[in-house]
């Protein structure tokens, strides 16, 4: 295999015939590509098109590599600042009797503390599909009881067997 091709256009594949020019200790002018070109030769760097789509397109004076790391660093920043989103699952059936009722309402508490979404189903086994009142009913109870931790992002809907409704957390 070969060399990668980069990213950005460099040197002598700029081929546009005016630039803006802009890098450390300089004023942006607006200079043919040879002369940035041998600005950037003069200075031991390279001439990097950051931005083709403008007008002239914009190059900076910079070492291509120190580039590549820097936008790989901001990159890799932006990543960890970004908060993922986990949906957990609480399963219930329309008979949950109270104690499990109320160890599965301690689990999703926990859950939107985390700051977690939290998906809870009713899931309807064999003729129980009968008493979607009652599956309704205790999504409706959970949700209630869970409204100091999160809101409600969906109200209870059916999919085949099973009624789901999702719970976010609320901001802190």
């Amino acid at each position: 295999m070969g060399k990668k091709e980069p990213e950005h256009l460099i040197n002598e594949r700029i081929d546009v015939p005016m630039v803006r020019v802009v890098g450390e200790g300089m004023e942006p002018t607006i200079l043919n590509t040879k002369d940035a070109l041998r600005r950037a030769y003069d200075q031991g760097l390279d001439l990097v098109m950051i931005s083709p789509s403008a007008n002239p397109p914009v190059c900076k004076i910079i070492e291509y590599q120190k580039f590549l790391y820097e936008q790989k660093k901001k990159e890799k920043e932006r990543k960890a600042n970004s908060n993922k989103i986990v949906v957990k699952e609480i399963r219930l059936s329309p008979q949950t009797d109270e104690h499990d009722f109320e160890f599965k309402l301690n689990h999703a508490i926990r859950f939107l503390k985390d700051g977690n979404k939290v998906k809870v189903d009713v899931f309807f086994r064999g003729r129980s599909i009968v008493y979607k009142e009652q599956g309704e009913a205790q999504l409706l109870k959970f949700a209630e009881a869970l409204l100091d931790y999160g809101k409600p992002e969906q109200l209870p809907r059916l999919e085949g067997k099973r009624m789901l409704m999702i719970i976010a957390p609320k901001k802190q």
